[in-house]
């Protein structure tokens, strides 16, 4: 049986993607060469509400990406199922560029070293900050998010499942345990 809590609501969600859109403004809001890419499937949603955020903040358009990491991953022939292959879309020039990093949530480091690899193989940005909406901890790299919507502490065997309108129909985090 599983039980589930949730630790973001609808509202949470939004206040807390406002909030991470304030903190990009202040650190990165005079940077011509900031760019924003989402790692596939709800990071790169979460990176689409942000550009919105930060356009109408910053007065201009913030360019912005999307990344599927699925090849690069180290786990992938693992993998009980075969990858789930998505598009990678970067329109704009990565060199040189602020890129923000968006993730949904981050527990071992792996997607984030894979993203890493990823991004390279298109230029050397200027930097690469990471942003996730759920930090859920037990690391397994030495990985840590520059942008941190919420901490969540967690067991091993919980699970924290980010659901967003654009995918689920509903925007809420929740906590899982088997």
């Amino acid at each position: 049986m599983q039980e589930q809590k949730t630790i973001l609501s609808e509202k949470d969600m939004a206040r807390t993607l406002d909030r991470l859109a304030s903190e990009i403004t202040e650190r990165r809001g005079d940077d011509e060469k900031l760019a924003i890419i989402g790692i596939q499937r709800r990071g790169a949603d979460l990176a689409e509400r942000l550009k919105d955020l930060l356009d109408s903040r910053l007065g201009r358009k913030i360019p912005l990406g999307k990344l599927d990491i699925n090849l690069y991953r180290d786990d992938w022939t693992n993998l009980s199922r075969q990858p789930s292959i998505n598009c990678t879309e970067i329109p704009f020039d990565i060199e040189s560029a602020s890129i923000v990093l968006v993730d949904d949530v981050l527990f071992s480091g792996r997607t984030v070293r894979a993203a890493l690899e990823a991004v390279l193989d298109f230029g050397r940005p200027k930097r690469v900050e990471l942003l996730v909406l759920v930090d859920r901890g037990h690391r397994e790299l030495p990985i840590r998010a520059d942008y941190v919507g919420k901490e969540v502490r967690t067991y091993e065997e919980q699970h924290v499942n980010v659901l967003v309108s654009e995918r689920d129909e509903e925007d809420k985090v929740v906590l899982i345990k088997s």
